[in-house]
């Protein structure tokens, strides 16, 4: 139960769709709230997602947060407090620094990231090892900028089974990762009747997922392309995410 939800929660910062590149997806001052859920009705955590724009070596980038925690009963039994940070370039949207700060039930890293592109590697310190290390690296993206990048992609043309694939940086590795496209659906949510892209990650089948097909995501379709829900069926019980509160997004909702 406890690494179930981890999972999920690491997944979700890297789940998101794409939009037409003549409108920009995201804009400075975007923030997200999710209210997530186990099996329906536990309340299982908070995740909060944020977007503002700040000078880092005396260049104006993107600096990105995303802060999440349980709640609830789930609290009691397992504890996590998860902040991750990004700083990528606003027109390329890669990334040049990732932070990542966790404890989950007690178990914690600590490490920050620089990428060094005229070299083509990625100089990780791990604060909780004391141990530094150097990796080779070639188009990543970080777990959360890779976010935002998604969001500026162009997915006019693509038709049902159609796979989106990209490489990201976690843990002083290179993982791939997949997003298969399934269709359009309109979705009920408190903002009222949404029109959705539904979006499904590949991920390993067994001890956590029951299936490799067992997370749906749902992206707003329309130029914000934001994730608004997300199911996840897991080994014992389910997960879900939803959007609860926003501000700063670059249009409103293409509503039914």
């Amino acid at each position: 139960m406890k690494k179930q939800i981890v999972v999920v929660l690491m997944l979700f910062w890297s789940f998101a769709s794409f939009s037409q590149k003549e409108v920009p997806a995201f804009k400075s001052g975007e923030k997200l709230w999710y209210k997530m859920s186990y099996s329906g009705f536990l309340k299982a955590g908070t995740a909060v997602l944020e977007l503002n724009e700040v000078e880092l070596d005396g260049k104006k980038v993107f600096y990105s947060k995303g802060s999440g925690w349980t709640s609830g009963i789930i609290k009691w039994f397992f504890k996590i407090d998860d902040v991750y940070e990004s700083y990528f370039d606003k027109d390329t949207i890669k990334p040049y620094y990732f932070k990542r700060k966790i404890d989950e039930g007690g178990y914690k890293k600590h490490r920050n990231t620089q990428f060094n592109y005229d070299s083509k590697e990625a100089y990780v310190q791990d604060f909780i090892n004391q141990k530094d290390t150097i990796i080779a690296f070639s188009n990543v993206q970080d777990m959360m900028s890779s976010f935002y990048y998604l969001r500026t992609q162009d997915v006019k043309g693509m038709k049902k089974g159609d796979e989106i694939a990209i490489d990201m940086f976690m843990d002083s590795q290179v993982y791939p990762f997949k997003l298969r496209y399934l269709g359009k659906e309109v979705l009920k949510t408190k903002f009222g009747k949404i029109n959705a892209l539904v979006f499904r990650p590949l991920v390993q089948s067994g001890r956590i997922f029951k299936a490799e097909e067992s997370v749906t995501i749902w992206i707003t379709d329309d130029a914000n392309k934001i994730p608004i829900k997300m199911q996840a069926d897991l080994s014992v019980g389910s997960l879900r995410a939803e959007l609860q509160q926003y501000q700063g997004l670059v249009t409103g909702f293409n509503k039914r």
